[in-house]
């Protein structure tokens, strides 16, 4: 009967792509006020896991729209000069799912419970309790703990924190967020309810599936299975003009980057890195991509805050007889006449290790051409994401093409990348020493100078995600930054 049943979706998939007569039978108009959603799949619920970390679970405090902390378990806190101490004030009316209340002593099990060194290693926080509702978190370094949740004191403390990841609680936990949790069934989904406790009102979506679907969100969207899924730049034409769904695109300050092994012989003189950049029509790639013109194009490195309120600097501007000039000031000529620039015998050929997600082996593609009209020649080839990121660690490429956040760790001392620029090691060093959010934004600026000068690679896209999702399905919003998973509790369904 399933068999039949594909085999029947599959058939109507062209009519259904094609906008022909499919509301009577979308089963999407059946659920009420249940929604699924389409996420990768999950072998294993652990702690870590972001669909407890944003539905399940509270931090103290969170980054807003706009880049400023905004309270969730803390209502309001103080920080010392160094922002290394800071004092938060509970809010008073928080409950966990089984109706005990939410303290401080449950701020500071959970820290003390992430320092045991079968957890996290040198988590470097010290919290003391103030009283029930105020909590002082001594930190080793500036950090304002924007990215921990926390945990049940009294529904934990008996356990061996030894075996704090196999714990039979992840797979039933307590929370204190908008949705409880109420089943896992393994390789298939998770489902939550809504928390009608939940300090800011009882969320309007009364239960949340996330269903496993791998590889085949745009099949399960088109069949009716799912309300809300991500799809591929590349499916994006088949599924634009289908009436039932409403697209919402997200832009992130992730971007998808060329780095550069900047201690190969190559790419050792900032000029020709400089020269890669002006040789590529970025502006171009957008519609490659089948992305809107109006994404940002940005040689910058940007803080969160900067980026969300478009503090964008104009980026190098493609400009190919600049290139040239540039890489002949490096000594790169075509002096044999084959199209190829060559300097000391050697051809300017590299190749590029290219990650096969994202629809990158297209845009890999289109930079291979830019380049060899600038007389270089770019080879390809091509790795799944875990590989990449081996590649990347172990420094195992001449240039590598994936998607990378925003400063992450990369360029600081010792590398993998080879990049060697002591005034952007001090600065990161500066970066490391600080949470005031006006220094992070100074730094950054200054940080982005340097790699105008002496850039340790190409940043061709911005990074941003397609989310098509039903249309009786109300609250998504397009823009920068902000995950749908973070506001889910703000949703509702139309009747």
């Amino acid at each position: 009967m399933t068999t039949l049943r594909s085999a029947s979706l599959l058939a109507l998939l062209p009519l259904l792509i094609a906008g022909g007569c499919r509301e009577a039978r979308d089963p999407g108009l059946g659920r009420g006020a249940t929604v699924v959603m389409a996420v990768p799949d999950v072998s294993d619920i652990k702690p870590d896991e972001l669909a407890l970390e944003v539905l399940i679970f509270l931090p103290l405090a969170t980054l807003n729209e706009h880049g400023e902390l905004e309270g969730r378990l803390a209502r309001s806190w103080e920080h010392s000069a160094d922002f290394k101490e800071w004092t938060y004030h509970l809010r008073t009316d928080l409950r966990w799912h089984d109706g005990k209340p939410v303290t401080a002593r449950d701020i500071k099990f959970t820290l003390d419970l992430l320092a045991h060194p079968a957890i996290l290693k040198d988590v470097g926080y010290n919290a003391t309790i103030v009283d029930d509702s105020t909590v002082r978190i001594r930190a080793a370094k500036p950090d304002y703990l924007d990215d921990i949740v926390f945990y049940p004191e009294h529904l934990l403390k008996s356990l061996d924190p030894r075996k704090f990841w196999e714990w039979d609680f992840w797979t039933h936990p307590v929370g204190n967020g908008p949705f409880r949790f109420v089943r896992y069934l393994p390789e298939r989904l998770i489902e939550f309810e809504a928390n009608p406790g939940y300090y800011k009102g009882k969320p309007r979506i009364e239960r949340l599936i996330l269903k496993f679907v791998g590889g085949a969100a745009l099949t399960e969207l088109l069949s009716g299975n799912v309300d809300i899924a991500q799809v591929q730049q590349t499916q994006i034409p088949g599924i634009a003009n289908d009436p039932r769904f409403r697209v919402y695109r997200t832009v992130t300050s992730a971007s998808h980057p060329i780095y550069w092994k900047a201690d190969h012989p190559l790419f050792r003189d900032s000029r020709v890195r400089r020269a890669l950049i002006h040789a590529l029509d970025r502006r171009a790639i957008l519609g490659v991509m089948n992305l809107p013109p109006d994404l940002p194009i940005t040689d910058a490195v940007l803080t969160s805050r900067q980026f969300r309120r478009r503090e964008w600097p104009e980026p190098l501007a493609y400009d190919t007889t600049f290139a040239r000039t540039l890489l002949a000031a490096a000594g790169w000529v075509d002096r044999n006449g084959d199209g190829i620039l060559d300097k000391d015998g050697r051809p300017f050929r590299f190749t590029a290790s290219v990650g096969s997600s994202f629809g990158l082996e297209k845009m890999a593609v289109y930079v291979q051409a830019q380049l060899r009209r600038a007389g270089i020649q770019m080879d390809i080839q091509m790795f799944d994401e875990s590989v990449m990121w081996d590649k990347r660690r172990g420094g195992d490429f001449e240039a590598w093409m994936f998607v990378q956040g925003q400063l992450g760790g990369p360029f600081g001392r010792g590398n993998p990348l080879g990049y060697a620029n002591v005034q952007a090691f001090e600065l990161i060093d500066r970066l490391r020493e600080t949470a005031d959010p006006d220094e992070e934004d100074r730094i950054y600026r200054e940080i982005s100078k340097v790699f105008l000068d002496d850039p340790p690679m190409v940043r061709l896209l911005t990074h941003s995600q397609a989310l098509f999702v039903h249309r009786r399905i109300r609250g998504f919003r397009s823009g920068l930054g902000s995950e749908p998973d973070g506001y889910m509790d703000e949703l509702w369904v139309e009747k």
